[in-house]
């Protein structure tokens, strides 16, 4: 005999709720403008070094937004001994702060992948003369 107190796991309607793509907290226009709003807000960080902001020279790896409102954002440097390598996921913390609705960032920064100019937009290219 089964334990009623045990979830049945092997139903369909088990199956197809698994298999269902998980609805987000935030209205899909709410998550929409809050992303436009974090990518303008990187766009306003730039690396002192070079005139082109840390967005598009593709130092943002990856930017999570939790239903909470809570923005982690993973980034990299251009150089593992970059000058700034402590001051500027504070500057991205702050900038990401200031995006309505958002509740709290956080900054992580990684070397994996490392960084290579690849990784930067045509527009950073362009403004570098790298074509």
């Amino acid at each position: 005999m089964s334990d009623p107190t045990t979830p049945k796991t092997d139903s369909a309607a088990f199956a197809e709720a698994w298999d269902a793509p998980q609805k987000s907290a935030l209205a899909q226009a709410e998550i929409d403008r809050m992303t436009d709003d974090i990518i303008e807000a990187l766009k306003s960080v730039f690396d002192p070094e070079i005139p082109v902001d840390i967005y598009e020279l593709g130092l943002i790896y990856k930017v999570d937004l939790s239903d909470d409102r809570d923005v982690v954002v993973e980034m990299t440097l251009t150089a593992p001994g970059c000058p700034v390598a402590g001051e500027m996921p504070i500057w991205v913390e702050e900038a990401v702060k200031k995006v309505e609705g958002v509740k709290s960032a956080r900054a992580e920064l990684t070397f994996d992948p490392p960084w290579d100019p690849s990784k930067m937009s045509d527009e950073a290219k362009l403004a570098l003369n790298m074509f």
